[in-house]
């Protein structure tokens, strides 16, 4: 089977070999001799002794074949991995392993042939190596130069480093310095809005305040309390009738009374209000009981007896009389103390009397009536004056005392106990006639009350002017 693989491999195309002559091989005997020499100490001298040669003509025996065999695979299992003798198998594995061992072998020899053959085709002729010296001076020389600038581009770089280190410093310091920037920044806003808001509130409050103001400086406190109208012929005053006419369009005592009553403190506000005081009389506004104290001196009172009511109230009192807080008034009584006899004339009735006993029996209405017209006279006279001397102080001096003194009037001329003519007593006419004085009345009553309110709001404008 040697024999057979042996020849296989010498037919092998892929295989190459070298053959050796018979001179070349190694003869056996001295093999077997240097080989010896390590078995001679395990083997006795006896079997060495007995040993012949290999180049006798006999044939070797069986001993000697298998002890050469052995040497031999001793030799091959100390020269590689792989204890000898091996298995047909392993034997087949070991030659697979070095033919593709040897065919590398092989490749790597083609490879090296085929350079060699190129390395001594390509030979460099002189001229060529002078070429090639000269490039390669002018590359080491670029090389110089590259390496130069290699320096000088490093140097750069490091110059460039520390220029972008400081730079990377400046920065963070800027950027600390704008985050403290942007924390005030909003810290500011923040107060701003709060301040904004805080004005906004306060134009808010401010606008509301003033649109109160404007309107409470147009609220007429006098028109809201005392409503003058009329009601086809009666004049009202805060809705109740004043005035009687024949039925159906009678109107109750009770609400006359009342309509009296709020007349009486109508014309006591005003006066209070513009500062006047009546001349011999005072206003006792109680509603449907509402009265008219007159005064009179004690000289007077013969001369006066005759047009003192009957049934009215008479005391003696002493009184000091005080004058007009108003210089415009020229009227006051001088501020002496005198001993008065007190009047009271009343301002109502108790009801519906008797037929025929009218003009008797309403003869205490009718006193405090004539009374209540003559306050509404000396009111309307002292508007006069005030309206005159404001007009002269404010007016050029060239202006006419005429022109200046009919400025404020009261729409209707009154004249003792009459008003345009026309009678405020109940006793003195029919029922249709004293509805219309007392409208006529009434009408003197609104036009004092707008002067009032007038006075009133240009007093308030000269304090807030003042202020």
């Amino acid at each position: 089977m040697a024999a057979a693989t042996k020849a296989g491999l010498k037919d092998n195309p892929a295989m190459s070999f070298v053959m050796l002559t018979d001179s070349q091989v190694v003869p056996s005997q001295p093999i077997n001799k240097d080989f010896s020499k390590p078995l001679s100490k395990n083997k006795s001298s006896n079997t060495s002794t007995r040993l012949e040669p290999l180049d006798s003509d006999d044939p070797p025996s069986m001993s000697q074949q298998i002890e050469s065999s052995t040497r031999i695979f001793e030799i091959l299992s100390a020269r590689s991995d792989i204890d000898h003798p091996i298995c047909t198998e392993c034997t087949d594995l070991l030659l697979t392993s070095l033919q593709s061992r040897l065919s590398c072998a092989q490749k790597e020899r083609d490879a090296y042939i085929t350079f060699l053959k190129s390395l001594n085709t390509t030979s460099p002729n002189p001229s060529a190596l002078q070429k090639a010296q000269s490039s390669l001076a002018a590359a080491r020389t670029a090389e110089e130069k590259a390496f130069s600038t290699l320096l000088s581009l490093e140097k750069e770089k490091a110059d460039l480093d520390a220029e972008i280190a400081a730079l990377d410093a400046e920065s963070s310091a800027l950027d600390a310095e704008e985050h403290a920037f942007w924390r005030d920044r909003n810290a500011f806003a923040l107060t701003l809005s709060e301040f904004q808001s805080e004005r906004d509130a306060l134009n808010a409050a401010y606008e509301h305040d003033a649109r109160l103001l404007e309107r409470l400086q147009r609220t007429n406190v006098f028109n809201d309390c005392f409503c003058i109208s009329h009601d086809g012929h009666f004049g009202t005053i805060n809705g109740l009738r004043l005035g009687r006419l024949p039925p159906p369009q009678n109107v109750e005592w009770a609400e006359i009374n009342a309509a009296l009553g709020t007349a009486a403190l109508l014309l006591a506000t005003v006066a209070e209000r513009l500062g006047c005081e009546f001349r011999g009389y005072r206003i006792r506004p109680m509603g449907s009981t509402s009265s008219v104290e007159k005064f009179e001196a004690p000289h007077s009172q013969s001369s006066s007896t005759s047009t003192i009511t009957p049934g009215a109230t008479t005391t003696t009192t002493t009184t000091a009389p005080a004058s007009s807080p108003s210089h415009h008034h020229h009227h006051s009584p001088p501020t002496t103390q005198q001993n008065q006899k007190t009047t009271t004339l009343d301002l109502f009735s108790s009801g519906d009397l008797p037929l025929g006993a009218n003009k008797f029996l309403h003869r205490r209405l009718d006193a405090g009536l004539a009374a209540f017209l003559d306050c509404i006279r000396q009111l309307g006279e002292f508007v006069e004056h005030s309206a005159a001397a404001a007009a002269a102080a404010a007016s050029s001096s060239t202006a006419s005392p005429a022109s200046i003194k009919g400025i404020a009037r009261l729409p209707y001329e009154i004249k003792k106990d009459k008003i345009h003519g026309v009678s405020i007593r109940l006793g003195a006419g029919t029922d249709e006639t004293w509805t219309r004085a007392c409208k006529y009345a009434l009408t003197c009553c609104k036009y004092l009350l707008a002067h009032a309110s007038n006075a009133g709001a240009r007093a308030g404008k000269g304090a807030g002017g003042a202020t």
